[in-house]
């Protein structure tokens, strides 16, 4: 109960300051119509979350993880995001939620075919559908033609292929831009995660931190730099 106390009032927290942000619009949208669309999908949104809190199972993410990536998103302004590994799509609507603020889209790739239906169903339910491209592919094949580019990164995929999509997507990455990646904890942790990490912190051009709030361990990689 409390953690579902937790989440409500976050969600009511990031809605009023959406609403506040909205007091300044284009001038064909008048205020009241940029209010409610808004107030609409957040509310889409959240009795989504609400009624699904505490269900995701199938490797998805917690919420408060989802919060992490969500914050990132909105603080940054972040609008061209990959996900690889979409799993059931609980990360993925922290992603898109928060691209739907930023006016920006969300690219995610999933192997599976029962997990990539039950995601597009939860997508659509969420009232993101619009803000997600979906793809039904393997990520070892698809990730490298990917042209990007990109400024929000999220892989949780498979572990001992995490420095492969790091190297494959970093010169896609934007200056600024974001990768960041799951159940990464700095004490060696799942197979292949370390030897990425490992990696990512040897790059001067990006700096690379953990989320200690997060239980299951997310690294936040900044790109500083070309090199």
């Amino acid at each position: 109960m409390k953690g579902a106390i937790n989440l409500r009032a976050w969600i009511v927290g990031g809605m009023v300051t959406v609403l506040l942000g909205c007091l300044m619009v284009p001038a064909h949208r008048t205020h009241a119509q940029e209010r409610s669309t808004v107030a609409n999908l957040d509310e889409t949104v959240k009795t989504f979350l609400e009624r699904r809190e505490g269900t995701w199972r199938d490797m998805n993410v917690p919420a408060s993880d989802g919060k992490i990536l969500y914050d990132l998103i909105v603080k940054n302004k972040y609008t061209k995001a990959l996900e690889i590994g979409t799993s059931t799509g609980h990360s993925a609507i922290w992603i898109a939620w928060a691209l739907s603020k930023t006016g920006g889209k969300l690219i995610t790739i999933e192997i599976d075919k029962s997990r990539y239906n039950e995601a597009l169903a939860n997508f659509k339910e969420a009232g993101l559908a619009g803000y997600i491209d979906a793809r039904l592919a393997d990520a070892h094949d698809l990730v490298p033609k990917l042209e990007g580019p990109f400024d929000f990164v999220f892989c949780d995929a498979d572990k001992d292929w995490y420095k492969n999509y790091f190297v494959a997507v970093e010169p896609k990455l934007e200056i600024g831009g974001c990768y960041t990646a799951h159940n990464v904890s700095g004490r060696g942790g799942m197979r292949g995660t370390a030897e990425f990490y490992s990696y990512v912190r040897s790059l001067t051009h990006f700096e690379t931190s953990l989320d200690r709030t997060s239980r299951s361990g997310l690294s936040i990689s900044f790109k500083k730099s070309a090199k």
